[in-house]
């Protein structure tokens, strides 16, 4: 064991821990299997250990891991269109059973939100889900806030039109009472 430590490296460490669970819920969003998404996340904090150094203290570390998290997303990606081998991502998925309304209605919303093209996905997740602020989810997606705002406002519609809140072909805002 090393005894001279840098001082920050326990909180960091403590700091890095804390947000697992986050960051397994945005590579569950990213990815759909949760072998790829583990996978994911261990790529994550690995990354995110090696570079600690790059880490300035009094920034958001939550939006500094899910950046790395998209990243190593990216790479993963990048290798899997290069191997000749199905990755999980292209492998169908199981039926999920059923037979509540409200289990329908929460698997209407999945698929809804699956459907939604990967850079609605993302805007619509880490400012829904993980509640960062619009400033904050603009720089862990690398656009500006404007682009973040209209792909929220997108994923919105859209997720409203695929659990049929709002008429398919775009209706008349008049028309509604």
């Amino acid at each position: 064991m090393e005894e001279d430590r840098a001082p920050g490296a326990d909180a960091f460490a403590n700091a890095v821990a804390a947000e697992i669970p986050r960051l397994r819920r945005f590579a569950r969003v990213l990815v759909k299997h949760a072998d790829a998404a583990d996978d994911l996340v261990q790529e994550t904090l690995m990354r995110a250990i090696a570079a600690r150094e790059q880490f300035q203290t009094g920034t958001n570390l939550r939006a500094w891991l899910f950046t790395i998290l998209r990243h190593a997303r990216a790479a993963a990606a990048r290798r899997a269109a290069r191997s000749p081998f199905l990755s999980p991502e292209t492998m169908p998925e199981a039926a999920i059973s059923g037979g509540q309304e409200e289990r329908q209605a929460m698997r209407d919303v999945i698929v809804a939100f699956r459907r939604l093209p990967p850079i609605h996905r993302e805007a619509l997740w880490v400012v829904v889900v993980e509640g960062l602020d619009y400033a904050e989810a603009a720089k862990v997606l690398g656009v500006p806030a404007g682009t973040l705002r209209s792909r929220l406002s997108r994923a919105r519609e859209a997720l409203r039109r695929g659990v049929g809140l709002e008429p398919k072909g775009g209706g008349d805002a008049g028309d509604e009472d």
